[in-house]
């Protein structure tokens, strides 16, 4: 019976140990453009990813992204947009202790959210949100979400364009799931011990 609790005690721990503390990723500047066909990002400046953040006025790398075509809603007033064929890519340049090159590639899972957060005359506020996935540098298998705060000016948005300000994203721990198969397999054997002792 002794043997049973163990197993069970370590199925219930190997999978808590694969979480770590989430990742985030914060990037400032570069434009959007928006239409019914989707947004896309260019030249927004990767600034913080976890604790390395580019001293005032450098960059470590970039963030772009894309989206699905609008679903609902519109661009105006705010709406959804889909993943289909979506983007998310983190790039660093290698220095301040980062790796260089790609270091996260993924794409956007469900709906995307583009909400009008405020608006004064023609300057207008939105937010962009949605739940994303995709792989580390290191070859792990990360899910988290973003939130891209874009703000437009007189007229812009009816000419597709937009400003970002700042986005936040936040990248969970890699594979917990592997270890949680691990640790439901323990489970497993622990229950064919236990009949095993029974039997005998």
């Amino acid at each position: 019976m002794r043997r049973v609790v163990v197993f069970a005690l370590l199925a219930l721990v190997l999978p808590i140990a694969a979480w770590a503390d989430p990742i985030n990723i914060t990037n400032q500047y570069g434009s959007i453009s928006v239409s019914a066909s989707g947004i896309s990002s260019v030249g927004s400046q990767l600034t913080a990813f976890n604790s390395i953040t580019a001293p005032q006025g450098k960059t470590i790398g970039s963030v772009s992204f894309s989206t699905g075509a609008l679903v609902s809603g519109s661009i105006w007033a705010g709406g959804v947009f889909s993943s289909t064929g979506s983007t998310f890519v983190i790039t660093a340049k290698g220095n301040f202790g980062m790796p260089k090159g790609t270091i996260f590639t993924g794409s956007f899972v469900g709906p995307v959210d583009w909400t009008l957060v405020s608006s004064q005359g023609q300057n207008r506020v939105y937010q962009l949100s949605g739940e994303i996935e995709g792989t580390l540098w290191n070859g792990h298998t990360v899910t988290g979400s973003t939130t891209q705060t874009i703000k437009t000016a007189a007229g812009q948005i009816q000419a597709g364009i937009g400003h970002i300000r700042v986005g936040s994203t936040g990248l969970g721990t890699p594979e917990p799931g592997t270890l949680g198969l691990l640790g439901t397999g323990l489970v497993g054997i622990a229950g064919m011990l236990r009949r095993k002792m029974v039997r005998g």
